[in-house]
């Protein structure tokens, strides 16, 4: 069974192609800047990448292209793209929805529903996801949601003291996401310590962040709530935020609440604090001396501090804290700063081995009660397992 990994931006298509008899990596291509008369596509596969321009006016084209580079027989990927089982994707947030799911009309209505709750995610996904249902009508789409593995949260971790009503009819709760990393996290991480019921804290940090705390290989609590803006401050995201703030803004700015809440989702964050949307932007300005850069790396810290002690607390300790993502992996400087003078909960860090550490490796000292990982995360395998669980009819 071959299932191809699609991971869509507004103007972008990325995927991995899997073969799930032995879930291996296959090929890794996909095409930038779609609807741009220059247009980039590349492709890697059997140690071999190509780069071409092409004109892709919409992502129907590029996934077409996509596939028939697969079926190149000098690639030996795909025999013929009716050999694909399926297109499987990494989708955010429906209402009423969750888990891998078929794509059809009740999947995407769901998703249109909560287009406003999830708007940097939600109308591309609906957008590609209605065309290639119908350019690609031989394909079986399988949509697996962000929200599936946080299921298992306790309701003391899902409510917001809110009216019941609110919860009942229209269910207000806090959903969590970037389930697939922090699931991939939680099993790796169980293997690794050869320990099925391991109490993990996974720290997903990028251009989204967010914290996970595992136990036994459920998710217990997640900092990301009702929406992918809440929880940690993300690039350009807001994360937690008074909602009573709102009306001094709006009558202090005269913005409407959609023009308060695009600035929010979309000019908030560390951009917000910083003036720059990268994290290695930030970290070389504060070190040239730009005060709103230093503050907003510590803002940054002190949110996942808060609750890395909250989930110490909820778990009764951890076995280990993993961190993965983009700045997770890469920012020797955000994890120094995150486990300093954390001695009294067993956390010790090895300075050494954090800033050599390379690919998946573990920065903990001997003296260390919890141990403390560098993770690279693998969100398309898990969309991949959950596509040919759903195909077999299984869970």
């Amino acid at each position: 069974m071959k299932i191809l990994v699609a991971n869509l931006g507004s103007t972008s298509f990325k995927y991995r192609l899997f073969d799930m008899t032995t879930e291996t990596m296959l090929a890794r291509g996909g095409v930038e800047r779609i609807g741009s008369p220059s247009s980039r596509c590349f492709v890697e596969a059997g140690g071999q990448c190509e780069e071409a321009t092409i004109e892709a006016r919409d992502h129907a084209v590029a996934v077409r292209l996509c596939l028939q580079q697969l079926s190149d027989p000098k690639r030996g990927c795909l025999s013929d793209p009716s050999e694909l089982a399926a297109i499987g994707f990494k989708a955010v947030h429906a209402q009423g929805v969750s888990g891998a799911q078929r794509v059809d009309e009740r999947v995407l209505s769901a998703m249109e529903a909560y287009a406003d709750v999830a708007p940097a995610h939600n109308p591309p996904y609906i957008r590609v996801m209605r065309l290639l249902a119908k350019e690609l009508s031989q394909i079986p789409l399988v949509a697996a949601f962000e929200t599936g593995f946080h299921q298992t949260i306790p309701d003391a971790e899902r409510y917001y003291a809110v009216p019941r009503e609110w919860v009942e009819k229209h269910g207000i709760l806090k959903y969590g996401f970037h389930g697939a990393s922090h699931r991939f996290i939680a099993e790796r991480t169980a293997r690794l310590l050869n320990k099925p019921e391991a109490k993990i804290i996974s720290c997903h940090l990028g251009g989204s962040s967010s914290l996970c705390a595992v136990a036994s290989g459920t998710s217990r609590a997640c900092s990301l709530g009702m929406s992918p803006q809440s929880g940690l401050p993300h690039n350009n995201r807001v994360g937690d935020f008074d909602v009573f703030a709102l009306p001094a803004l709006m009558r202090a700015t005269g913005k409407t609440v959609e023009q308060v809440l695009d600035d929010l989702a979309n000019r908030s964050g560390m951009l917000g604090l910083s003036g720059y949307n990268d994290i290695r932007d930030i970290q070389k300005a504060a070190a040239s001396g730009e005060e709103n850069a230093r503050l907003a790396l510590d803002v940054f810290v002190a949110s996942i501090r808060h609750y890395l002690g909250a989930y110490l607390l909820l778990l009764n300790g951890a076995d280990a804290i993993v961190f993965t993502g983009g700045i997770g992996e890469n920012s020797t400087h955000i994890r120094e700063a995150i486990c300093a003078d954390l001695d009294w909960f067993g956390i010790d860090l090895d300075r050494r081995k954090n800033n050599e550490a390379k690919g998946e490796a573990a920065i903990h000292s001997a003296n260390s009660r919890v141990q403390l990982w560098i993770m690279p995360t693998n969100e398309e395998i898990i969309v991949a397992r959950q596509a040919k669980d759903l195909l077999s009819g299984g869970r």
